[in-house]
């Protein structure tokens, strides 16, 4: 049960479960290591799973047409990651999903999920929250693209996850940002001489 405390923890921080609700979830996680750089989703292949990050850092991003790179999300440590839209919708993926770090996850698939949620309308709750959650996440990080400046933007993400701009890649940081990499060194070089 060791194992399954921190996904079990991060469930109860939105609805209680009692022994029979814990093994119901576990039943259905599976934990798998996922060594730097290895991809969990990739564009034009559908996206089965949700992952649970238990150790270490994803990033979720799409290259455009002209072979740029845009982080869409980060996920470290207690944080889910996906290609949400594809896992909704079973539709083939569009993003990315990568590993930063050697990590180890584990992974709950769309069909067991669908199983569990019509079987134990706890879990029905507790992913609709998360989405929930995670829309208005999105609808936040929208206008503060559209209302902040780089700097604003920078030191928002800085105040908010300061362990993620310790352990991610400054072009990948930069790419979330909505910036080069070489803008953000500039940001960054300009606050640390006023500090």
């Amino acid at each position: 049960m060791r194992d399954y405390k921190n996904i079990l923890d991060n469930i109860k921080r939105y609805v209680p479960l009692n022994k029979e609700d814990e093994n119901q979830f576990i039943s259905i996680v599976r934990t798998s290591n996922i060594k730097r750089r290895q991809f969990i989703v990739q564009p034009n292949f559908i996206c089965t799973h949700q992952t649970y990050v238990l150790k270490g850092v994803f990033r979720s991003y799409f290259v455009n047409n002209e072979g740029i790179e845009h982080t869409i999300q980060f996920a470290i440590d207690d944080w889910f990651i996906s290609d949400f839209n594809s896992y909704i919708s079973q539709t083939p993926a569009l993003l990315f999903v990568e590993a930063i770090e050697d990590s180890i996850v584990q992974q709950i698939s769309y069909d067991d999920v669908e199983k569990l949620c019509s079987e134990n309308p706890k879990f029905e709750r507790f992913f609709r929250l998360v989405a929930q959650k995670s829309f208005a996440f999105s609808q936040r990080r929208i206008l503060s693209n559209l209302d902040k400046s780089a700097e604003e933007r920078y030191l928002d993400f800085l105040n908010l996850y300061p362990s993620i701009v310790q352990r991610v890649p400054q072009y990948a940081l930069a790419s979330y940002l909505g910036m080069s990499p070489e803008f953000l060194s500039k940001i960054r070089k300009r606050l640390s001489t006023k500090s």
